[in-house]
Formats: structure tokens, sequence, C-alpha cells
């Protein structure tokens, strides 16, 4: 898992209205654009490219917010398994 595949998938799914390679990994995605029902199809991607599961108590905009709360998120469910 590289935050480059996540990138994509933002890019693919989120509707943000920056370009994705523009924005640090910190930055805010919901402020850049994406919408609640980008973010569940972002989740979606990010749940079949990576083969996991987010659990219920992941679902809000907090593990959704960045690139980089989404690749610690991704990691985190990774070393449970």
């Amino acid at each position: 898992m590289n935050k480059e595949d996540i990138r994509a998938i933002l890019q693919a799914h989120g509707r943000i209205t920056v370009p994705i390679e523009a924005l640090p990994d910190d930055a805010n995605l919901f402020t850049a654009g994406m919408t609640s029902l980008a973010s569940v199809e972002v989740i979606l991607a990010l749940e079949e490219k990576f083969g996991i599961e987010f659990p219920d108590q992941m679902m809000h905009r907090k593990t959704f917010g960045s690139i980089s709360s989404i690749a610690a998120a991704i990691a985190g469910l990774r070393s449970a398994a």
C-alpha cells in the first residue's frame, strides 16, 4: 500500500475539485471538494483495492478526511489482520 494508490482512488472516485497531486497528505479532502456520497465510493474502492473492510467504528469523516488518515487506517487494519 502506498499513498499513490490512495491518490489514484481519490482521483477516480473522490470528486475533488483541485488537482489531487497538488494536495498535501494532510489536506482536508472534504474542504477540497469530496462529498459524503463521493466518500462512500472512495471507501468501496479502497476496500476492493486493498482487500480490507472498514469496521463501523471507523466510518466517520476523521478516518477519510485526509490521505494521511486513510493511509493510517489501512495500515492499522492490515496490522490487526
